[in-house]
C-alpha cells in the first residue's frame, strides 16, 4: 500500500507502507527497539523524518506495526504444526522444532523478535515493554489451546509456561551464536521429559 503526502515545503512524497514496515521489522529484530534510532529508520526506509511521523505517528508506533507484521508473517503459531500429533510429547516436539527452525533460519535474523526486542528497556518505554509482555502472554495462551487435547487444563497451563520459557531461551541462545545441533539437544531433552510425564497417547478431538 502506497502512503503519500507532502513535505512542509509542499514537495510530494510517497513510499510503500508494507515495505517500510518490513524494513523496520528487520532493523528492530536485529538491534532491538533501543538499538535503532530514528536516523537508522529513515535511512533504511528512504524517507525524511516528517514523512515517517506522518505515516506512523512515532517510532514506538512503527515498532508496534513491525511487531504486528512479524506476528502475522513469521512468528505465527501455525495450526498445521500439530496436524497428526498423537501424544503430548509428539505435539511438543513439533512445536519446539518449528520454533527452533524459525530462530536459526539463515534467511532471517537469529532469534525471536518478540522474545528479545524489549528484554531490557528504559523506563520511558514501559508501555512498549508491557505490550511485549502481553504478546508473550498471548503466545502462552495459544500454546494452551494447541496442547489442551492432550491433557487437562491445569497440566497444560503449567506445561505451556515451561515451553514458553524454553522457546525464549532458544531464541536468546540462537542470538548468542548457539548452533542448531546444540539447540536441538535442548529440544530433545525437553521432549524426553514431557514423554516421561505424559506417557499416554491421546488423539486430538
Amino acid at each position: 500500500m502506497k502512503v503519500t503526502g507532502r513535505s512542509r515545503g509542499g514537495r510530494p512524497w510517497s513510499f510503500d507502507r508494507t515495505t517500510a514496515v518490513e524494513t523496520a521489522m528487520r532493523l528492530f529484530w536485529r538491534h532491538g527497539y533501543e538499538g535503532v534510532s530514528l536516523g537508522d529508520l529513515t535511512r533504511a526506509i528512504g524517507v525524511a523524518p516528517p514523512s515517517l511521523y506522518a505515516a506512523f505517528g512515532s517510532k514506538a508506533e512503527l515498532y508496534q506495526a513491525a511487531l504486528d507484521h512479524y506476528e502475522k508473517t513469521i512468528g505465527a503459531l501455525k495450526p498445521a504444526t500439530l496436524e497428526g500429533a498423537m501424544s503430548m510429547a509428539d505435539a511438543v516436539r513439533r512445536l519446539l522444532e518449528a520454533a527452533l527452525a524459525a530462530v536459526v533460519d539463515p534467511e532471517r535474523e537469529r532469534g525471536c523478535m518478540i522474545s528479545s526486542g524489549m528484554v531490557a528497556c528504559h523506563p520511558d518505554h514501559a508501555a512498549l515493554a508491557r505490550d511485549a509482555a502481553e504478546r508473550r502472554a498471548a503466545l502462552r495462551r495459544r500454546l494452551v489451546g494447541a496442547l489442551r487435547p492432550f491433557a487437562n487444563a491445569e497440566e497444560v497451563e503449567r506445561l505451556s509456561r515451561h515451553l514458553a520459557a524454553v522457546m525464549q531461551g532458544l531464541s536468546i541462545q540462537a542470538r548468542d551464536g548457539a548452533s542448531r545441533a546444540e539447540l536441538q539437544d535442548i529440544v530433545d531433552d525437553v521432549v524426553a521429559g514431557v514423554a516421561a510425564r505424559f506417557p499416554k497417547k491421546r488423539r486430538p478431538g
